[in-house]
């Protein structure tokens, strides 16, 4: 069958399931809304937060960076695994049990302040919608290729999708929802993966093909690679860092606490019915989320090697990479390379005008590789693959059968509508339950609240849509930026809200607004302003990169500090909180009553 047709009725058969169990499991009630009635078992559950978590970042994009990075990517897999942990065992049961099923609801009662719980919503609505850019980009990205639309057609595409179930279903449709996206996009990231595995190394199980020998050579698969990659002038794939090692580890941190912040994963732990089950939840969903995060190593490395085998033929001959006949004939390219040349995100030019295409690192000051490629008479690189198709041509680029490029084009699109739709049901409750419900309007009814909030949703799907346009960056990129934004202002106030019985809400608010400021200015100089391309102010701070060589998608880790650090002084100067809401702190941390829900939603 033709690939455009496959791919049509897969992806199609695909949407016809998501909308079917939206409707099935549509929400009648506000608890239904936000927290699907709090009654889903802790491993369904589990895997909707898995699919929530892996967005079109982790499907699209992780592995293209990784791929693109080396050894260095690594910290995008350390950071969002080790901050979904610090998430189940710091935050998750702690919240759940104090029985406020959104963030600023948890900052409005703890720190006994509607100006707390406003700020909250601002920094919240601020993480929320950056990393939705994120996503509204990889679904641009993946429907553009395979469902043969231009980019803002696929992002128009997604906006009504994601506008059907996720605004009739609530909560409750869409956690059902996300369990049949989340079996959609493991298949379509784990398929690939195993048959490229057994293809390269004779090993099906990618994390052991990636560190196996190639089939019928005495090397192993990261040993060739490393060796093609210097051979062409990039850095070594098994050692490379981005920037320096301070700027690798803050990257990390920013990543880690990003995470244990994000109010769209947070609200998940209140779908459940007991204490013991959102930790269980937590559990099974790392369970679910490794699968995918232990092969995108494999995947990247594999992907790596197999584009520069398609461009140069020497890679796996062993012969000489910069012979002239061994680089690709640009007119006997495969057909993916002329099927994504199309959507713009891979583009050749022939700067030394031999009709082949070249590949390497330009910008290489190593003095052999500069002969080699003197001697060749290449006159710069002639090819630029994005990051974000990575994971999307890599069945295409191993020349899979067509069914599994279009069970991949079904996955990506699963992976960036899930996430998409727990962030705008976050971004809805923090406009409709806890701007207007309890600080507004607080005599509003259930009816016009559960109104408000599909209105609020339906409204904050046509801003990430505009947004999803004009996009800052890749879309893990983008994602970074949020998750910094959400670990330099929210993640600090829960922390202490649970941890220090003594912060007081002045000291909160001051940290909350700190934090953000500090970060937004840092992040702003080097994208714009709220990402409008040509309004960058990067001179205005000293350059680039100016604190210690930290990029702005790692700097919401000093963004915390400086939170953590105000609101600590701040609190020092300021009256303590009331003794009962020290008294419920104390109580939320202690383990009596943990069988049964506390508090009233």
């Amino acid at each position: 069958m033709d690939l455009q047709i496959l791919t049509y009725l897969v992806v199609g058969a695909t949407f016809a399931l998501y909308i079917g169990i939206a409707i099935w499991a549509r929400a009648g009630s506000t608890s239904d809304f936000y927290v699907a009635g709090g009654g889903v078992n802790p491993v369904t559950n589990g895997m909707a937060t898995a699919a929530d978590w892996m967005s079109a970042a982790s499907f699209i994009s992780m592995a293209g960076l990784i791929s693109n990075m080396g050894y260095g990517g690594g910290l995008f897999l350390m950071g969002w695994t080790g901050g979904y942990v610090l998430m189940a065992c710091l935050l998750a049961p702690y919240l759940r049990k104090f029985g406020k099923f959104t963030v600023p609801a948890f900052i409005n009662d703890r720190y006994y302040s509607k100006a707390a719980a406003a700020t909250a919503v601002i920094c919240l609505l601020v993480a929320s919608i950056t990393y939705i850019i994120g996503q509204m980009t990889g679904v641009g990205v993946t429907f553009s290729r395979f469902l043969g639309v231009s980019n803002e057609m696929g992002i128009y595409l997604g906006m009504g999708i994601v506008f059907c179930y996720a605004v009739f279903g609530g909560m409750k449709g869409i956690t059902y929802t996300q369990v049949a996206q989340y079996c959609v996009l493991i298949s379509a990231y784990t398929i690939p993966a195993i048959f490229i595995s057994f293809q390269l190394t004779g090993n099906p199980i990618p994390q052991l093909g990636l560190g196996s020998s190639l089939v019928g050579e005495d090397i192993s698969l990261l040993a060739k690679l490393d060796q093609v990659v210097t051979d062409l002038g990039f850095s070594q794939y098994t050692t490379a860092i981005p920037g320096s090692k301070l700027n690798m580890f803050v990257y990390t941190i920013s990543l880690m606490i990003g995470t244990a912040g994000l109010p769209h994963v947070i609200i998940r732990f209140f779908t459940v019915p007991t204490v013991a089950s959102a930790r269980s939840s937590a559990g099974w969903a790392l369970v679910f989320i490794a699968i995918l995060y232990t092969t995108a190593p494999a995947v990247a490395a594999m992907a790596r090697l197999n584009l520069h085998a398609t461009v140069n033929h020497a890679v796996m001959d062993g012969g000489d990479l910069f012979a002239p006949e061994n680089s690709l004939v640009y007119d006997e390219r495969p057909a993916w390379m002329e099927r994504w040349e199309v959507t713009g995100l891979l583009r050749w030019e022939d700067k030394n005008n031999d009709g082949r295409i070249q590949y390497y690192n330009e910008r290489t000051t190593n003095p052999e590789v500069l002969a080699n490629v003197e001697r060749a008479g290449w006159q710069g690189n002639e090819l630029t693959v994005n990051a974000d198709i990575i994971v999307l041509a890599n069945p295409e680029i191993a020349l899979l059968p067509n069914w599994v490029i279009a069970l991949v084009a079904a996955g990506g699109v699963a992976a960036a509508l899930s996430t998409a739709a727990g962030l705008l049901l976050a971004i809805s409750s923090a406009i409709s339950h806890d701007l207007m419900k309890k600080i507004w309007f607080p005599d509003m009814s259930e009816k016009s609240e559960l109104l408000a909030g599909k209105i609020a949703m339906a409204g904050s799907i046509v801003v990430a849509g505009y947004l999803g346009l004009n996009p800052p960056g890749f879309a893990a990129g983008t994602v970074a930026l949020a998750f910094g934004i959400a670990a330099c202002s929210i993640f600090p106030a829960l922390m202490m809200g649970i941890f220090n019985k003594n912060m007081c809400k002045y000291g909160a608010i001051s940290g909350m607004i700190a934090g953000l400021t500090v970060t937004l200015i840092y992040v702003f100089a080097h994208k714009g302003i709220f990402f409008i391309r040509g309004t960058e102010f990067v001179g205005l701070i000293g350059g680039p990169n100016s604190f210690f060589g930290i990029t702005p998608e790692a700097f919401g880790a000093i963004g915390a500090l400086i939170n953590f650090g105000t609101a600590y002084v701040v609190s020092k100067f300021t009256p303590p909180p009331p003794d009962h809401i020290q008294h419920m702190v104390e109580d939320v941390r202690t383990p009596r009553g943990s069988k049964t829900i506390s508090g009233a939603h």
